[in-house]
């Protein structure tokens, strides 16, 4: 069965490592027969969360503020996968793909419970650093995140040296995150 797949980008770099792990992802997706919903976050206007506690009030367009989280919202709404892809950013998500992730409490508010809706989630990020422990203030939010919203893990690609725009090219990682595209059943 085809899954609907979003991919949040939160990379500020166009055409940088993150940029070519969605790219390989997508392909792998793609050729599965799977329908893949990209938004390029440094691209859109969005403005972080106000903390408001003012949104679900209109389920088309849930949070108060109005900006380019309108076109998120539907694609959230329906789809069954959503895949978070930034490069570390001082051993945490980049800003552009926090302030996405946030803004999203604004259809928790349309559930009188305040439950999120039920996701599959993936990642796909590079660093500088390849260590293993560079990575674990990552991956111990990554998992808190997806704990507390009652999401599930279907895999993830941490692609470390990766420290300048095209140290990617010829890496094995992307050969990995066209596998974890193509291994969505």
């Amino acid at each position: 069965m085809s899954k609907k797949i979003m991919i949040l980008n939160g990379s500020p770099r166009e055409n940088g490592n993150t940029a070519a792990l969605v790219e390989a992802f997508q392909e792998g997706a793609e050729s599965g027969g799977h329908s893949v919903s990209r938004f390029d976050l440094q691209k859109m206007d969005i403005h972080y969360c106000l903390g408001c506690y003012g949104g679900g009030q209109d389920a088309a367009s849930p949070c108060v503020q109005k900006d380019d989280m309108d076109k998120i919202y539907p694609i959230y709404r329906e789809a069954d996968i959503v895949v978070l892809a930034t490069p570390m950013y001082y051993w945490s998500f980049s800003a552009q793909l926090k302030a996405a992730l946030d803004r999203l409490f604004a259809v928790v508010e349309n559930s009188n419970d305040y439950k999120s809706p039920y996701k599959e989630c993936m990642l796909l990020m590079p660093a500088g650093d390849e260590s293993e422990e560079n990575f674990t203030p990552v991956i111990n939010y990554y998992e808190s995140l997806l704990g507390f919203l009652g999401w599930k893990d279907l895999g993830r690609v941490l692609a470390g040296g990766l420290l300048y725009v095209g140290d990617i090219e010829g890496k094995a990682c992307l050969a990995q995150a066209k596998a974890l595209g193509a291994s969505i059943v």
